[in-house]
């Protein structure tokens, strides 16, 4: 209500002020005292009349404590963190934030949180309406993480199809190198899918998104996996590490000149990489038949990254038969998001969200 309080009528005509569902013993007393105020200010009122106000103050007293208990006892059966992770009905869905290892990552230098990789999940407010869970990996060029609008827009983008987000903050260089970043990427995927009951989401539904440098990253994931450790003492080691699609927004793919983008990898690789590490970390070099079908765009114009990145990646995903789509818009700069304030450039989300309504991912 607008107002913070309403009348209710006491049978008598008159009307008394009341606060909705009179929910503190004070406003109640306020109540009752209001009635005694006016049985002294009107003595000649009628018993029966002064009867029918406190009758109407009664039944208004005892609707309130209904209202309390059963409200109460409605939150008491609702889980502090439902099972399916999702939240309870008509409750808006928040994020919240867990850690890819729950006592400290394997190779970390330290115990800030740039040595803590983890994950932030944005549920949905009905996760199981698609099933379907997208682990999303901002750029930087393996410096910085845009957590915004490569990572939290995006989160709340997905979240308005139905779809799971989870932002994943790795590891970064150049106080980290490989593997440590690939690895934070796939014990992502390996989380998700082991706990997929838990988040609502099922486990052959689970993709990797990523942005430039992060579109690397979420590549490299896509070209590097397993099957996981069958006899592995952490369940999550169990899960494969592959993921069953990938988007690649403006992504660096090629390690090497003239494509590369140097940033990404110094902080990646260091100094003077071993030549076979950089060939195996181009990613479309690394295609195979198993890669997962794959979504990406880019622009002509971006010259931070250039779009034959993602034409390359393209190319070998063709050659190698897995199923792709592909757009390169004519203007555009690098780093723009989802972009949506732009009448063109901000197409590219409606393509993806069609690209995936086309695979079956927006509905059960």
């Amino acid at each position: 209500m607008a107002n913070d309080k309403f009348k209710m009528s006491d049978g008598s005509g008159e009307q008394v002020r009341l606060t909705p569902f009179a929910r503190q013993d004070g406003r109640i007393a306020s109540i009752a005292k209001e009635l005694r105020m006016n049985s002294a200010k009107h003595p000649d009122t009628s018993r029966i009349v002064q009867r029918r106000r406190w009758t109407a103050f009664a039944r208004t007293v005892l609707t309130a404590q209904i209202v309390i208990a059963c409200t109460a006892a409605a939150l008491a059966q609702q889980p502090a963190h439902p099972p399916n992770g999702g939240m309870p009905q008509g409750m808006m869905a928040e994020p919240y934030t867990i850690p890819l290892w729950e006592h400290g990552a394997p190779g970390a230098l330290g115990q800030t949180p740039e040595d803590q990789p983890t994950l932030t999940v944005y549920p949905p407010i009905d996760p199981k309406a698609t099933g379907t869970a997208v682990i999303v990996c901002p750029g930087g060029g393996y410096g910085g993480l845009a957590m915004s609008h490569e990572g939290r827009q995006p989160a709340n983008w997905f979240n308005a199809l139905g779809v799971t987000a989870f932002v994943l903050r790795y590891r970064l260089g150049p106080r980290y190198h490989h593997p440590i970043e690939l690895g934070d990427a796939q014990r992502a995927i390996r989380l998700v899918r082991s706990r997929a009951q838990e988040f609502g989401v099922q486990p052959d539904r689970i993709g990797i998104m990523g942005f430039s440098a992060g579109g690397h990253l979420a590549s490299s994931a896509a070209t590097h996996f397993d099957n996981g450790n069958p006899d592995a003492p952490d369940p999550i080691d169990r899960a494969d590490s592959r993921p069953d699609f990938a988007i690649l927004i403006y992504p660096v793919i090629e390690m090497r000149p003239p494509y590369a983008h140097e940033g990404s990898v110094h902080n990646l690789l260091g100094e003077h990489p071993d030549p076979k590490l950089v060939e195996y970390l181009s990613s479309d070099l690394q295609v195979t038949p198993q890669t997962p079908s794959t979504f990406l765009f880019s622009t002509s114009g971006d010259t931070g990254v250039p779009p034959e990145n993602a034409v390359l990646f393209y190319l070998a995903l063709h050659k190698a038969g897995v199923a792709a789509e592909l757009h390169v818009f004519e203007k555009g700069p690098h780093g723009v998001g989802l972009d949506l304030g732009d009448p063109a450039l901000g197409m590219w989300p409606t393509l993806l969200a069609n690209w995936l309504r086309g695979r079956g991912l927006l509905s059960k």
